[in-house]
């Protein structure tokens, strides 16, 4: 006997026909083809599904659309170890209605996976026959396929990770909506808190907004489930409307409109306290078999650590918001002639605050002065170490103190009240003791004249300033500093004088900045200098917003995009406090030139500067064509700082301005001292050590010459990118 269903095997013609057979037993065929993501039906397969019984072809998804969700789920990972293992793949299956609010039968799937050896594809052909098993809801709610407690294991292994990994009480909520329980899942959700004598709603899922409405601020001597297991700590199960109603009339009728059938409420308790209630509401009955409230009860606990968990570190990121946002000031009002922006980013571990700060100050002879600083420490010790500090710098500032002279006060200050910080303790004197903890301060404090651009900055052991220049060259600007406050009381600190010219840009920074990702300060400073050379003059030289997207610019190249809610290498890298501040002179697009100049001052007892000022001019010249002229610049700079703190009683004053076109620029180089003695050129001998600096001038300069002032004099020479236009032959 051969059918006419390509379906059907060949059978023998002694036997009925197989598809008279499959129909006295209310089985029907199907293949479903992994390939094209189709399902074949014949039309007793089709009745079962609750479609038209007749032969069709259908979407994956239009099948998928019939069955319970949890059920789909389940038989994806029976199907995949079936095509391992080469064996049957057998599942029991609840067929739900249009409105996929109830169940119509339970059927029995059995199934033998194709393998398509050319591809990794397969089709499953089966069968599908109805089973007979109390009606959805009742006692027999057991788990459609594998083993029950297996199945039980792996939902709860996966909703305990899932809720554990959840990090705000919103996250908690969206996670204990979609948890799929082995065998039953509610499709109404509630979690209840308390406040004094009353419960409140925490969230609730698949109910309507507004919904919650009646059920909030109840008392907790209402006759309502949630209340008497808050009161009572013990869980209550419905299993009908009967049910609810006989036990709480009063509640009932706000229960009833939502058309459920079986509650569960269940406590939420943390430590031996109960915290709240959760409400798991099904719209089939469920008769809350032993195993079903196990699972239920461990879900519960999960929930209640998870939400405990979150409540705590909402409050802690409450608390630490608060606590920068008053200690971290906004920026004033905006400043004629200068632009402003300012940026800090906690470290990514523990406690969201640290040391790290920044100030604008107005000062009373119409300056300005910006404050930047970093107490050692990331815990709240050094964030309120760092609140009294920066309250003493505005209090020093404001009196109109001179740059040196605040952070001279600051150290002090910072000292006494590190190494007095255990006098007062409430403990024994070994508590005291520990308690003693000195911590010191990184600082660097500007005073800006908007009017001139003047900047006078004091450095107590911060990282020195960055200036990108109108054409994008970027100088670290060496600055004369002391200690960092607090190690000594006594410290001095030397003032720094320069000009910010108009259209540059001066950035000062923590050392978070620089040093997160494994860098040290020289690589570190490097990364940032490319930053600020590769971005658009118009983000570092425009206005205020161009600041501000550049402030954002070098946060986000160090860090990476912000990512305080997901886990990962940009999460790990938050190593240190970030605190960014930019200070740009602003003017008329005229008043931009191409000219860079810079101003250094080495002083007597800083002999060592002048390496950094070698530096600094290397730096300056860093694109110049022809690299034997920086050299003999830097050869000649080094000469005549030298000599002034050789030959003379003062410090040296150097400015270096290079002007013109690239290709055909002048470097001009001046260095003045308050001596009226002129240089005079000398023939040193063989074996001298001094004599030769006019020498070199003379030989390597394309223009060189000294002028005398009525309180010193300067020397200086002149090189020429064009050897052409006046170079030494």
């Amino acid at each position: 006997m051969r059918t006419d269903d390509p379906l059907l095997p060949v059978g023998d013609d002694s036997l009925p026909p197989v598809r008279d057979v499959l129909a006295a037993i209310a089985t029907g065929l199907w293949r479903w083809d992994n390939a094209t993501g189709t399902v074949t039906l014949d039309a007793e397969a089709a009745r079962l599904l609750g479609l038209p019984a007749h032969a069709q072809t259908l979407s994956e998804a239009g099948v998928r659309s019939r069955f319970h969700p949890v059920d789909w789920n389940e038989i994806y990972g029976t199907v995949q170890l079936a095509v391992a293992e080469g064996t049957l793949a057998e599942a029991r299956l609840r067929i739900m209605d249009d409105t996929g609010r109830r169940v119509l039968r339970t059927v029995r799937s059995r199934s033998k996976p194709v393998l398509h050896d050319a591809t990794e594809a397969y089709e499953l052909i089966g069968t599908l026959q109805e089973v007979t098993e109390p009606a959805p809801g009742t006692a027999a709610r057991t788990p459609v396929t594998g083993d029950w407690r297996r199945s039980r294991e792996a939902f709860l292994l996966d909703a305990g990770r899932a809720l554990a990994e959840a990090r705000s009480t919103e996250e908690v909520l969206r996670v204990a909506a979609g948890l799929s329980m082995p065998g039953f899942s509610p499709d109404g959700l509630a979690v209840f808190g308390v406040a004094g004598e009353r419960l409140t709603i925490i969230g609730h899922h698949g109910h309507q907004p507004g919904d919650d409405g009646p059920f909030s601020a109840m008392p907790l001597d209402t006759d309502y489930p949630a209340a008497e297991v808050v009161r009572t700590g013990r869980a209550v199960y419905l299993s009908t409307p009967e049910d609810y109603r006989r036990r709480y009339p009063a509640a009932w009728p706000l229960a009833s409109r939502f058309e459920r059938q079986s509650w569960a409420f269940l406590p939420l308790t943390v430590a031996g306290r109960t915290m709240g209630a959760w409400m798991a509401a099904f719209t089939y009955p469920v008769s809350f078999t032993p195993d079903e409230r196990s699972v239920l009860t461990t879900v519960a606990r999960m929930l209640a650590q998870a939400l405990s968990r979150a409540g705590v570190a909402e409050s802690e990121r409450e608390l630490t918001e608060g606590l920068q946002r008053s200690m971290l000031p906004t920026l004033g009002p905006k400043i004629p002639g200068m632009s402003v922006a300012a940026r800090y980013v906690p470290t990514g571990g523990g406690l969201q605050v640290g040391g790290d700060w920044y100030d604008m100050i107005p000062l009373p002879n119409g300056r300005i002065a910006f404050v930047i600083g970093d107490v050692q420490g990331h815990d709240v010790r050094a964030a309120g170490l760092m609140g009294q500090l920066r309250i003493a710098l505005r209090a020093y500032a404001s009196e109109g103190h001179r740059p040196d002279a605040v952070l001279s006060r600051a150290t002090r200050f910072l000292s006494g009240i590190t190494e007095s910080i255990a006098y007062g303790s409430s403990g024994s004197g070994t508590d005291a003791a520990t308690a003693y903890d000195p911590r010191f301060a990184t600082c660097l404090y500007v005073e800006a004249d908007p009017t001139t651009g003047v900047l006078e900055m004091a450095r107590a052991g911060h990282p020195e300033p960055a200036i990108r220049m109108s054409d994008g060259t970027v100088l670290l600007r060496p600055t004369a500093g002391g200690l960092p406050l607090g190690i000594d009381p006594d410290a001095d600190y030397p003032t720094t004088r320069l000009v910010l010219e108009s259209g540059e840009t001066m950035l000062i920074c923590t050392d978070g900045l620089i040093e997160t990702g494994g860098h040290d300060l020289d690589s570190g400073w490097a990364r940032i200098r490319a930053i600020l050379e590769e971005y658009e003059e118009e983000g570092a030289t425009g206005d205020g917003e161009g600041l501000e997207r550049l402030a954002d610019t070098l946060v986000q190249a160090v860090h990476g995009p912000s990512s305080h809610h997901t886990t990962g290498p940009l999460a790990d890298r938050r190593e240190d406090d970030i605190a960014v501040l930019l200070l740009s002179r602003t003017g008329r697009t005229e008043q931009h030139t191409d000219a860079r100049r810079t101003v250094l001052t080495v002083a007597q007892a800083e002999p060592e500067r002048v390496a950094g000022a070698r530096r600094h001019l290397r730096d300056l010249l860093h694109d110049w064509a022809d690299a034997d002229q920086v050299d003999s610049a830097v050869l000649m700079v080094s000469e005549m700082l030298t000599n002034v703190l050789v030959h003379t009683d003062g410090d040296a004053l150097l400015v270096a301005e290079v002007t013109g076109e690239p290709g055909a620029r002048r470097l001009r180089a001046e260095v003045a001292d308050g001596s009226d003695d002129l240089p005079h050129k000398r023939r040193p001998g063989e074996l001298a050590s001094s004599g030769r600096g006019l020498v070199l001038m003379e030989l390597l300069a394309g223009a060189w010459g000294v002028d005398p002032r009525g309180d010193g004099k300067s020397i200086w020479f002149e090189l020429y990118e064009d050897a052409s236009g006046g170079g030494a032959e």
